[in-house]
């Protein structure tokens, strides 16, 4: 009786997310599972893939007017090694790699507890709202974790780029940039993150949903294979780096360290129209492409991976 309660409600009870479904019901993610497997698929993600995050940064705050100091890609990787070594690629990787495994698992915490209320009653969720579940997640992670974790990112990134670097580490950057500017300055560019995050995952969510429904066809518990979810999560990834850059070009500037030449989000995005061109909305576009492609994939093969394990060592049922 109470499998046949399951099975007629649309939205079960939490204890009851990841008990067996009936045969053609797709099977439910545990928030609590969802949040655990996230985190340690964003920590392990990261520490992978920051020397291309470096890079991108590096290139979308070499601004013209300068006039830049970097040629390309190659030229900023050269540099950097040069100055710094190797360790220079990553600089500020600390203040990421603290703040994507609770970014990660606020992510995939949100989407699954919102997708297991928006599921249809074979459990299955469609693209749009897929689209709508990361829309929330990706808004919640900007103003929980991403603003304050990408902020200091930026900041160390930028201060290595300086004669005489003042930040000698992540607690001390930290402790600097409160007392300097209180806690509002690990708050720059909140508006530009918020919309960057919350379409960043829009987007994602909604390719991947969408791609996922389509390998799937009518056997919604069909496993998919760890390489097709990497492909399909970097498809997702380039889509949502061909859809947003600008709104990141835009955030990086709002909180680098000459953030106050601009009054606003949307001072930023005119002056850097002016002053740089159109083209300026795309600094930084190959390795953050590099990068975000090879982030997404690898986030979404271990969170379904560690969730698999999660499942069969933890019952919440």
């Amino acid at each position: 009786m109470q499998d046949r309660r399951a099975f007629l409600s649309p939205f079960p009870r939490p204890r009851c997310l990841a008990a067996a479904a009936p045969a053609g019901k797709a099977k439910l993610t545990h928030p609590g599972k969802a949040i655990l497997a996230g985190g340690i698929a964003g920590g392990i993600e990261i520490c992978i893939t920051f020397p291309t995050e470096y890079v991108k940064t590096q290139l979308q705050l070499d601004e013209k007017a300068n006039p830049p100091k970097y040629r390309g890609i190659g030229d900023c990787v050269k540099q950097t090694v040069q100055s710094h070594g190797v360790r220079g690629l990553y600089r500020g990787l600390s203040s990421l790699l603290y703040g994507s495994i609770p970014k990660s698992a606020v992510r995939f915490g949100v989407f699954e507890f919102l997708s297991n209320h928006a599921k249809d009653e074979s459990g299955r969720l469609d693209g749009t709202r897929g689209m709508l579940c990361g829309l929330g997640a990706g808004v919640l992670e900007a103003v929980l974790v991403v603003c304050p974790m990408e902020t200091v990112k930026v900041k160390f990134i930028h201060d290595q780029t300086s004669a005489s670097p003042k930040y000698r580490g992540f607690f001390h950057g930290v402790g600097e940039i409160v007392r300097q500017q209180g806690l509002r300055g690990t708050y720059q560019g909140l508006t530009a993150t918020v919309l960057k995050q919350g379409s960043n995952q829009a987007i994602r969510f909604y390719v991947m949903t969408s791609l996922k429904n389509w390998y799937k066809g009518d056997d919604h518990n069909r496993a998919i294979n760890p390489l097709v979810t990497g492909l399909f999560g970097a498809i997702a990834g380039a889509a949502s780096v061909f859809g947003n850059t600008p709104l990141d070009v835009i955030k990086t500037r709002m909180q680098g360290l000459e953030a106050h030449k601009y009054k606003s989000t949307v001072d930023c995005a005119m002056k850097i129209l002016r002053y740089e061109g159109l083209a300026a909305f795309y600094k930084g576009t190959v390795p953050r492409l590099g990068r975000v492609c090879l982030d997404v994939a690898i986030v979404f093969i271990i969170y379904e991976e560690v969730v698999k394990v999660l499942n069969a060592v933890w019952k919440t049922d």
